[in-house]
Parts: C-alpha cells; structure tokens; sequence
C-alpha cells in the first residue's frame, strides 16, 4: 500500500493555477504535518512548502510565496497544494509527505506518496 497518493497534476499554461491533493492511507493524515516537494528530471527533490501538526503554521520556498497556498481539509482529511501563476520554473514532479513536523529536509518525512507531475508551459 502507498502510504500517500497525490493527484491532480496535469498539463497546465503558464500563468494558470493548478490545484493538488495528497490523501493518505495512514489513520488521520491531519496527525501529521505534511509537506510537499518536488523534483525536476534528473535533479533532487526539495522543498516546497509545509504545514505543521500542531498548529497548521505553513511555510513555503521562497520562490513560491504569495503564488502557492496548502492547506487542510480535516473533514476529508486531505491536504492541498493550491498553485497559482504558475511558471514553466514550477515544472516538475510533486510529491507530498507526513513526518512529526514540518521541515525542509525531506529526510524528516516518514512516509512519500509516489509523486504526480505538473508540467507548466512556457
């Protein structure tokens, strides 16, 4: 079983939004603080933005403040990654995770959906 499974990628044209969701097969995924990361072709992942467990504090790339938002839905207990004015730079694979806190170490993350791709036209 996949610990977390992200959707809503797609083909998008610069400028558009774009909206993702990671849903988990963990007991309350809102337990958790998640994280999103993405990895563009033949590079590392890293940080994209976080939210913590306790408090819902959000954190985000610097490159992407003011255009992404993440956010809970506690009743369906999923979260988001809302990405406006998007930039071909945003082209890669996003991957949501759950650890103990929020971090931008991916290596804080214990569990990984398998990631779904967003690519940005220029």
């Amino acid at each position: 079983q996949v610990p977390l499974v992200e959707s809503g990628g797609g083909l998008v044209q610069a400028g558009g939004s774009l909206s993702l969701s990671c849903t988990s097969s963990l007991p309350r995924l809102s337990n958790y603080a998640v994280g999103w990361f993405r990895q563009e072709p033949e590079k590392a992942r890293y940080f994209v933005a976080a939210v913590a467990r306790t408090d819902d504090s959000t954190y985000y790339l610097e490159s992407v403040k003011g255009r992404f938002t993440l956010s809970r839905d506690v009743d369906k207990d999923m979260v988001y990654l809302h990405m406006n004015a998007l930039k071909s730079e945003d082209t890669a694979v996003y991957f949501c995770a759950a650890g103990p806190f929020a971090s931008m170490d991916s290596r804080d993350y214990d569990y990984w959906g398998q990631g779904t791709q967003v690519t940005v036209s220029s």
